[in-house]
């Protein structure tokens, strides 16, 4: 595993020659809060290593020798919003191979399911839910990691000649630039809506003001232990507490778990007892959706869309829903400003009359 920066430095130089890149990563979600990356798998011609963030290295020259490349990833989505949000890290291009499957028509899309059907590979998937952040990794851990990567340059070929056959290939291009466009993003925090987890709309305003002080207590304690929030308090268990406080207005008696710590518990009342003391101006209020209900036109509009859509995509063999979702049918059956600039090159093809 590489943890100097002689040896980083090195194996930075590898990739820049590299014909191509295969990536994943392993984060500690389950085990910390807030998560952070703690393992690069990376495979190039003739090798797979495994390079360790943890190691207090200066990760910037992986990152300018990938930049030139496209880089392989098996269902990229959270890779690259964990590499774009702590590492400001975006590929120029990649082949996500998971979206590679899916545009063939496969209905089973995970890694295993893929490399089974492809290459007749099924790997050991027992390491899942290890504590990545941990020191050192055991063997099996090693092994587990290596293997996201080891076998991804010949599926990607495999799948790449499968797509072209089939007059493909430049789908998945659009594909997975939007990809990368849609997870390089800078993080957008709504303080209006990040408190309202599971259950929040089902209470009233004084139960909503709760909720938004209990959650607020909950996220300082996740960061000041460095534990998920949900492995302090369920988001179903907030509402519950949150309903019952307001039903009551008062702290006498809440039904709290009984794994809390007296200082968490107590704690907990505090911030219950805060959400009852504020005025009732200042206490938020339910989110009401107020979508115009769809004229019978637009309703039949979008259903004269959605049939096409359902024969193309048979015709195809692949999900219809990777040619627009139930949401994109509305939209375009509204003709709303920007629904059909929004799809993809492929996506508007299939669905324009011109493809009728």
């Amino acid at each position: 595993m590489i943890s100097t920066t002689s040896e980083l430095r090195d194996f930075a130089a590898r990739i820049r020659q590299s014909e191509w890149v295969a990536l994943d990563t392993e984060a500690d979600s389950l085990h910390a809060y807030p998560e952070k990356l703690c393992l690069l798998q990376v495979a190039i011609p003739g090798e797979a290593v495994l390079v360790d963030p943890l190691a207090d290295l200066h990760l910037e020259p992986i990152w300018e020798a990938m930049d030139d490349h496209e880089i392989i990833f098996h269902a990229a989505d959270y890779d690259l919003r964990l590499l774009f949000q702590g590492h400001h890290f975006k590929p120029s291009r990649i082949f996500d191979t998971m979206w590679a499957a899916r545009l063939l028509g496969e209905t089973r899309f995970g890694l295993n399911d893929v490399l089974t059907k492809e290459l007749g590979i099924t790997l050991e998937k027992g390491a899942q839910k290890a504590n990545w952040g941990r020191r050192p990794l055991t063997d099996k851990m090693i092994q587990y990691a290596l293997n996201d990567v080891l076998h991804l340059r010949p599926l990607e070929q495999r799948l790449r000649s499968r797509l072209e056959e089939l007059g493909r290939l430049d789908w998945h291009r659009q594909s997975c630039g939007r990809l990368v466009e849609d997870c390089c993003q800078p993080e957008k925090v709504d303080d209006n809506s990040v408190w309202r987890s599971k259950g929040h709309d089902k209470l009233d305003p004084l139960g909503l003001a709760v909720l938004r002080e209990v959650w607020h207590w909950r996220e300082k304690d996740a960061f000041r232990t460095g534990r998920p929030p949900f492995f302090i308090l369920m988001h179903e268990t907030m509402a519950e507490i949150a309903a019952e406080a307001a039903l009551k207005n008062s702290t006498r008696s809440l039904a709290l778990p009984h794994f809390l710590t007296s200082k968490r518990r107590a704690d907990l009342v505090a911030a219950v007892r805060r959400g009852l003391e504020i005025p009732e101006d200042q206490r938020p209020r339910p989110i009401r959706v107020h979508s115009r209900r769809m004229t019978r036109e637009e309703l039949d509009e979008a259903d004269r869309i959605g049939k096409r859509r359902d024969q193309k995509a048979k015709d195809l063999g692949i999900d219809p829903t990777l040619i627009a979702s139930k949401a994109t049918l509305f939209a375009l059956g509204r003709n709303e400003p920007g629904a059909w600039d929004d799809l993809l090159d492929w996506q508007y093809d299939l669905l324009s009359d011109r493809s009728a």
